[in-house]
């Protein structure tokens, strides 16, 4: 399993190359169905422009799926370039529809390729971009009456509580970097975190915040 990027939150870029007016839509996706998804909504929302072009990574089963298309515009100069793109930048769970509205210029199969690349470049240089690194997930249980001290405990301890449920006790499902594990499992024992009992759920790709 290796380190992988993806993104925040999506993002909406716009560049004007001789007239023509590209409009890049970079989008989180966690499945090759939610990217195919996507790509409707966004071929819905510009049902009017001359080309919808794609390229996506996901991240399934610790395989990437990847698929591209130029939808339209002469073969290899935007789905092709985009996931090349995508690729040296080592980014999954994400997806590029770059949307064309022609501006009576043609461009030549070499401008085409610069302005598909540069409207995906321009999308990633807004984005925020996080680490993609192999964690694991717990669910943990515990009184009401430990629950500020447990949330302290993770804040310090870069432990991320990804959900919390109230019952009797509360039940929170935590995610940790694979190396936190021992010093999480020795607290535990030592009741240094007072929990009524944990469990393993999973070895995962969590999601860690880097510098740009």
């Amino acid at each position: 399993m290796n380190k992988f990027l993806t993104i925040n939150h999506c993002v909406e870029t716009e560049i004007i190359v001789k007239k023509s007016k590209f409009i890049a839509n970079f989008i989180k996706v966690t499945s090759k169905e939610q990217a195919e998804e996507e790509i409707k909504k966004i071929k819905k929302k510009y049902f009017d422009a001359r080309h919808n072009c794609i390229s996506y990574r996901v991240l399934e089963d610790d395989k990437i799926v990847e698929r591209f298309s130029d939808d339209g515009e002469p073969s290899g100069t935007a789905g092709g370039p985009m996931l090349n793109i995508l690729q040296k930048n080592n980014l999954v769970n994400v997806l590029i529809v770059v949307t064309r509205y022609f501006g009576g210029i043609l461009l030549g199969t070499g401008g085409l390729v610069r302005a598909y690349s540069d409207s995906l470049l321009k999308a990633i240089e807004e984005s925020e971009c996080l680490e993609l690194t192999i964690g694991l997930e717990y669910e943990v249980k515990l009184e009401y009456n430990q629950f500020e001290k447990f949330k302290y405990y993770c804040r310090n301890n870069a432990i991320n509580i990804k959900d919390t449920s109230y019952t009797q006790e509360i039940a929170c499902r935590i995610e940790m970097e694979e190396d936190k594990k021992d010093k999480f499992l020795k607290d535990y024992e030592l009741k240094n975190i007072n929990l009524l009992n944990m469990r393993m759920l999973s070895k995962k790709y969590i999601e860690k915040s880097i510098q740009k």
